[in-house]
């Protein structure tokens, strides 16, 4: 891949032609979402701007943008309802401190552990949840969820205004790529509506966006174990949620660029972002896929975009509101329904019938909980189905080739696959100590012994020999497998020039291949 040039004038230029872009795709999300959490709009944007500035410059993923977003406005709503917003800004400071540990302790690790279906799944749930969350731009009223729909030749108009955002952004990227297309659509539409003079919906209809600095100030709440216990779980429950969105975020970025993020860094950053952020007066944030998305189409992919974003938006706020709320809503909802499309895993459809259908089962799964609740629910039943199908996968792997030998003295085992809490029992029936000879000789040399619960599973078979008055005979296990028996350690042949050496509880993936290997080989 072809190193990006940071200094190229024409790289620059197209970082802050994008940054641009995503700071208006900005201000009609961060309103949005405080509404959502019931606060002031400026306590969206405030976090839009701190968030976003902070995580550009420290963060773990260049080109990745971030900001309020509704995963974490939905959980603040009952805290700011229960007990008002200076109990949110604490919570927020917490939530940053327990992201910030994750980052020291490099628990953005654990994301590799998410299968890929739960990756899609993610993916197309999270492209659905943005489609939807476009949906209320067509009401009379996109700050109140009970509003009426629009009707009639403003109805009309604003589908025909998103139509035209589309068009252009479609087309445009095929003509000239100097510009970004969504810049360009937004300017246009824009254009058209302030020129004709079309009343539609417009930023400046859902509220103001004029506002000063964000202003320093601790909380304003009682210091003690009754504070924390109100706030700890909401905050854990945002830290959470805020990392799981960002990795996952993180780590598709890093697919479609071709590069690598880094998780734990972005742990950090994220963190220290919050904690400002609880202190200037704003709701939190996470990294946002569809500004992102926005980011990385528009030619973004170093931290100039991400600073650029806030800067513009912090100038927005500062200078140019009146401006920015002229911008018609139809603008900003076609290039995110553009958004949906770019970011929709459409293969999925394609591949569906070729997967197996526990990967399928979960893509669907992941995808139905993230629009129906929420993304880091949606991401723990995923691994958590994914898991339970790759044990009961690889529990029924273990099997033994069973012989005897020459003179009929000696019955021998030779295991193949993975020993561990899933498949102990079909590893203990494969055993006859009744009828076996009374020398046997059980060799591991195709097995892994993966837990505490296989080494068990060899001492409860050593045990069942020895009661029957024969010899049992363990070849080829680990050193430290040797070293973790205990009724059968006296059992074991060492064969130096033989015996594998791999650990207990280490290189699963590793494990997990050569197995494989070992079944393929007999087949």
């Amino acid at each position: 891949m072809k190193a990006y040039n940071f200094c190229d004038p024409r790289n620059i230029k197209a970082e802050v032609l994008s940054g641009l872009t995503v700071a208006l795709a900005l201000v009609p999300e961060a309103v949005a979402f405080a509404f959502v959490a019931q606060v002031d709009p400026l306590v969206g944007l405030y976090a839009a701007f701190i968030v976003g500035l902070i995580t550009s410059l420290i963060g773990g993923r260049p080109g990745m943008i971030s900001g309020a977003t509704g995963a974490l406005a939905v959980v603040m709503v009952s805290l700011v309802v229960q007990h008002g917003v200076q109990y949110l800004f604490a919570t927020v400071v917490l939530m940053g401190i327990l992201q910030v540990a994750a980052g020291i302790f490099r628990l953005g690790k654990f994301i590799r552990l998410v299968p890929h279906p739960v990756m899609l799944g993610f993916v197309n749930g999270l492209a659905i949840v943005i489609f939807l969350a476009q949906l209320s731009q067509f009401t009379i009223n996109p700050t109140d969820p009970n509003s009426e729909w629009l009707s009639g030749s403003t109805l009309y108009i604003m589908l025909g205004l998103v139509a035209l955002t589309m068009a252009i952004s479609f087309l445009l990227p095929r003509i000239t790529s100097l510009v970004p297309a969504p810049l360009v659509a937004i300017v246009v539409v824009s254009a058209v509506v302030i020129g004709f003079g079309l009343d539609i919906p417009t930023v400046g209809s859902m509220a103001s966006i004029g506002g000063g600095l964000p202003e320093f100030s601790i909380p304003n709440v009682p210091y003690n174990l009754e504070t924390l216990y109100i706030i700890f779980p909401y905050a854990l429950i945002l830290a959470a949620i805020g990392l799981i969105e960002s990795l996952l975020t993180l780590t598709l970025i890093d697919e479609i660029t071709e590069t690598k993020g880094q998780t734990s860094q972005e742990c950090v950053g994220q963190g220290v972002a919050n904690v400002v952020t609880g202190f200037f007066g704003g709701m939190g944030g996470c990294a946002m896929i569809g500004q992102s998305m926005i980011n990385i189409k528009s030619g973004g992919k170093a931290r100039l975009s991400g600073f650029t974003a806030a800067a513009f938006l912090l100038f927005f706020i500062l200078f140019a509101s009146d401006l920015i709320e002229l911008i018609p809503l139809a603008a900003l909802v076609g290039v995110m329904f553009m958004v949906v499309i770019g970011t929709f895993e459409w293969s999925s459809f394609r591949i569906l019938h070729r997967i197996p259908k526990s990967d399928a089962f979960v893509l669907i799964l992941v995808s139905g909980v993230t629009v129906y609740s929420d993304l880091a629910i949606a991401v723990v039943v995923g691994v958590l189905v994914s898991s339970l199908v790759f044990v009961w996968n690889s529990a029924k792997h273990i099997y033994a080739r069973i012989g005897t030998t020459e003179d009929g003295k000696t019955t021998v085992y030779e295991i193949s696959g993975p020993l561990f809490f899933g498949s102990i029992s079909s590893f203990r029936d494969l055993f006859d100590p009744e009828k076996d000879a009374d020398d046997v000789v059980v060799d591991f040399k195709n097995a892994r012994v993966w837990d505490h619960s296989g080494l068990e599973a060899i001492d409860a078979l050593a045990e069942r020999y020895t009661r029957r008055g024969k010899v049992l005979h363990l070849r080829h296990l680990s050193p430290d497998c040797s070293h973790l028996l205990e009724k059968s350690v006296s059992m074991i042949e060492e064969d130096k020039e033989g015996d594998p050496h791999y650990g207990v509880l280490v290189d699963y993936t590793k494990m997990y291949h050569e197995n494989d290997e070992a079944e393929a080989a007999r087949l």
